[in-house]
């Protein structure tokens, strides 16, 4: 590995870190919204709103991160986002009240929508073509890091909630567990800020700026001299194309020669979210808590979710490269569609049954009582379940006892559903999760790809923001059996598409891909 490769990748490592901090911030939830529910007796459509606040933030901070890097540059805004994350961390750790932790929460979403477009944008801009799939993959390696040791902290912070020592007990972990989740952020995010004072800015962006000694010395810390000069004349010219057009504007995206990648980007963008991947990695332990395995197991098989991703990440950067972004697109959404349709089958089967020998094991007195006129009825899913116990005990006290109540009463096979979460973040990893972005960073060409990757950017985290705000809800409402099979037809229709109309971008250079995509 030559010395210009090794820096490469180091640097790519580095900015890549707000991935993870993208990861951790957006993840921690699925361990915090239960007890945050019950703290602040939040309804369904409150607490997917706790949940989505940070998403619609960063859905608007992705608007205007990509211009605010084209005028300041990437490096810059990305230290903002790191101190935008610790105060975030601290913060909503802190909260009193729900007024005060969802603002705090928002205030996480400028870090991530901001690190999330800027991170991959600066890593395709250091990165030789031959190379850009895998280094652009780790931003998204990182994402999943993020996640999976967020899914850890939280099941970590939970065990040590049992605990009898003193620490335990004097650090006042079993009664604000929820809190210390999210204040461990506030770690890595200081590393990120001192990370990336040791990272040169874009040299794509010092040609913008007609820094072009500088973005000279700074390509030879990427490539050969010679390749450096390539890439300096390459740059230019297609810079010098664009000089004397009008300063880019959004309408610039929706133009004719434009069409085709705006649409990919588009639909890609809403693939990834309408298949539902933020409801399984900010909720699943509740959707664990559904097949009625109990708390402190759905929190272990997060975990499995977190390792799975991880694992399945790896392999598409180990891929992306040698197969291509198209069949890796295509296997893994036709997966998503499969396992999709294996979740809805495995809820749809369930019968939910209390008997007089659960109701006396249950660990209430009261509730024993209350729920006690329900012993032998059956109930076919679990929506009519659900609802019966909210009619006998109230919503706050409903939501207390719901996950109990669900493992006491439930008939279903929970290995079936393991299997269809585990199956569905497999085929998401491999596919959506890494080539979206480093499409998103292929596709478009550098005159507009700072807005335009914003744009796309911000379509993908608004629908993201409605999948996560609408879940509670769906699975109180029309129930879990539904909401997967409705994922799981988006993923169909996705995969016709990939077929159809995305092109192969493998191999070739930005310049290259704007002449054939854009005419």
């Amino acid at each position: 590995m030559t010395k210009e490769t090794l820096f490469t990748t180091r640097i790519a490592l580095i900015v890549a870190l707000g991935g993870f901090l993208m990861g951790f911030d957006a993840s921690v939830i699925s361990g915090v919204n239960k007890f945050v529910q019950i703290d602040f007796n939040l309804t369904d459509l409150e607490l997917g709103f706790s949940v989505s606040s940070l998403t619609i933030v960063a859905a608007l901070a992705m608007m205007f991160s990509g211009p605010l890097s084209d005028r300041f540059g990437r490096r810059v805004v990305l230290k903002l986002c790191a101190i935008v994350f610790f105060i975030s961390a601290v913060g909503s750790a802190f909260a009193p009240n729900f007024p005060l932790f969802l603002v705090f929460r928002m205030l996480g979403g400028i870090g991530v929508g901001a690190s999330l477009i800027l991170a991959p944008m600066y890593i395709a801009e250091i990165a030789p073509p031959k190379q850009r799939g895998k280094l652009v993959s780790f931003n998204q390696l990182n994402i999943v890091l993020g996640i999976t040791v967020a899914f850890f902290s939280n099941y970590y912070i939970l065990s040590l909630g049992d605990s009898e020592t003193e620490w335990v007990k004097s650090l006042g972990i079993a009664e604000n567990n929820w809190r210390w989740m999210l204040s461990v952020e506030a770690l890595p995010a200081v590393l990120y800020f001192f990370g990336l004072l040791t990272v040169p800015r874009s040299p794509r962006w010092l040609i913008m700026k007609a820094k072009v000694d500088e973005a000279k010395l700074v390509l030879r810390k990427f490539s050969s001299a010679e390749q450096a000069e390539k890439d300096l004349k390459a740059v230019t010219e297609s810079l010098n194309s664009t000089a004397n057009k009008e300063k880019t504007r959004i309408a610039e995206l929706f133009k004719p020669a434009m069409r085709l990648v705006i649409t990919i980007g588009l639909v890609v963008g809403i693939l990834q979210q309408i298949t539902g991947i933020n409801s399984v990695f900010f909720y699943a332990p509740m959707i664990f808590e559904q097949s009625g395995i109990g708390t402190d197991a759905s929190f272990i098989q997060a975990i499995l979710v977190g390792v799975t991703n991880l694992v399945f990440t790896i392999l598409a950067m180990v891929l992306i490269d040698k197969l291509g972004r198209k069949p890796l697109l295509a296997f893994g959404v036709a997966g998503i569609a499969v396992f999709m349709a294996l979740l809805a089958y495995g809820f749809s089967a369930a019968n939910y049954t209390l008997t007089q020998d659960k109701i006396d094991q249950l660990s209430d007195a009261k509730l024993r009582t209350e729920v006690s006129v329900l012993a032998g009825k059956s109930f076919k899913n679990d929506v009519q379940y659900k609802n019966e116990i909210k009619a006998l005990l109230g919503n706050e006290r409903a939501k207390q006892y719901e996950s109990e109540l669900i493992t006491a009463a439930i008939d279903m096979n929970p290995s079936l559903i393991l299997i269809g979460i585990i199956g569905f973040v497999a085929c998401f990893a491999i596919s959506l999760g890494p080539v979206m972005w480093v499409l998103f960073s292929e596709l478009f060409p550098l005159k507009i790809r700072g807005i335009a990757i914003s744009f796309v950017g911000f379509v993908n985290s608004a629908v993201s923001a409605g999948v996560q705000f609408i879940f509670p809800w769906e699975l109180s409402t029309i129930g879990s059996a539904w909401t997967f099979l409705i994922y799981g037809l988006f993923a169909l229709a996705g995969l016709i598409f990939i077929i159809r109309v995305i092109p192969e971008t493998k191999g070739k250079s930005l310049e290259e891909l704007e002449a054939q995509l854009v005419k």
